[in-house]
């Protein structure tokens, strides 16, 4: 969260313009192509098929993930109390077209006390539809902006899909590699996104955003963020209860149905809309604080919830029964001083 707002500030600070503008948009793609190499090689195709027992879980999360957030993200442009600049709202709209995300749900599913195996599961599906649903809606509902000609998908297969399925194919020989090194790997993780976001920044600031983001549209946004927040998180609980999942299902489904990926979303928004992505990611970003914030608070609270009866049933010691007669009772006081045993 820090480096994410750092990133923002020395965008608005020292954009990227000319030709350091192109320079870093090159090394956007790459870097994109290397993110999602590495999402491929690090995917276990065996663990990604023994999860499909979980298929009414699964179900939930991608009709909610792809289902219920383009019908909610749509119906804000009806509800929304304040009204949000086009950017913001496409941006809105964008948010509720992009895949789940994994690390998160499944930490805080971990936390909570939740089916951890299932909570990867949902996520690694959300993601792997995301990459062919996402596109999709988005060209389907945000119009000109992302129409898919032949260029643009050739475009999508070479940057998010052939990268992937290349990692694919390579796993046997260097998924135990990236495994042995996940540490070192992170900073290249994270470092691809704040590249993307830098990117994506620039150009807003070369585009004027700070104009059309007024405090009033960033308090709307917010305002709408979290109803979006508050309503999938409903709906996927009232979803698990209904379709009878267990307790531990149930949070990996709430967690999974109501979040959105910041790792998958930011380089699919810099391939769909180039240099006109910067204030369009912007609702994205932030909801990621939000579900992360809230996310955090339930888990505490389910977690709490779990272990509170066995912290509450203290087991009370049996009453001593009466003795028999001409027997001591156990643990009786014994020696000088001691009552008589009756009889």
């Amino acid at each position: 969260m820090a480096a994410l707002a750092g990133t923002v500030g020395l965008a608005a600070l020292f954009p990227a313009s000319g030709g350091s503008a192109r320079i870093a948009e090159a090394a956007c793609d790459l870097a994109v192509g290397l993110l999602f190499f590495l999402y491929g090689a690090r995917l276990s195709t065996r663990e990604t098929l023994a999860g499909l027992r979980h298929l009414r879980l699964h179900g939930l999360v991608l009709t909610a993930t792809f289902g219920l957030f383009p019908l909610l993200g749509l119906a804000t442009a009806l509800l929304t109390p304040v009204p949000l600049t086009g950017p913001l709202q496409t941006g809105v709209l964008f948010l509720c077209l992009v895949p789940s995300t994994v690390q998160s749900s499944v930490a805080l599913t971990g936390a909570a006390g939740g089916d951890v195996p299932a909570a990867i599961c949902a996520g690694t599906y959300s993601s792997l539809a995301g990459l062919v649903l996402t596109p999709l809606l988005a060209a389907w509902l945000l119009g000109s902006p992302t129409a898919l000609s032949a260029d643009g998908l050739l475009r999508i297969g070479l940057q998010l899909l052939a990268p992937f399925l290349l990692g694919q194919v390579l796993r046997p020989w260097i998924g135990g590699l990236l495994t042995r090194h996940k540490r070192v790997l992170t900073p290249v993780d994270r470092g691809s996104i704040l590249l993307v976001v830098y990117t994506a920044f620039s150009a807003a600031v070369a585009q004027g955003i700070w104009q059309l983001a007024t405090p009033l549209a960033l308090l709307g946004l917010l305002a709408v963020l979290l109803a979006l927040l508050a309503v999938t998180l409903a709906a996927a609980g009232l979803g698990a209860r209904l379709l009878g999942l267990d307790r531990p299902a149930r949070i990996a489904a709430v967690l999974c149905g109501s979040q959105k990926s910041l790792a998958g979303g930011l380089p699919m928004a810099s391939v769909l809309f180039g240099p006109a992505a910067g204030l369009l990611v912007l609702p994205l970003m932030l909801y990621h604080q939000l579900q992360l914030v809230v996310g955090t608070v339930l888990a505490g609270r389910w977690s709490r919830e779990r272990s509170a009866p066995s912290a509450l049933a203290t087991p009370t010691a049996p009453a001593t029964p009466p003795a028999r007669a001409g027997r001591q009772a156990p643990g009786a006081l014994t020696g000088p001083g001691a009552p008589p045993a009756p009889g």
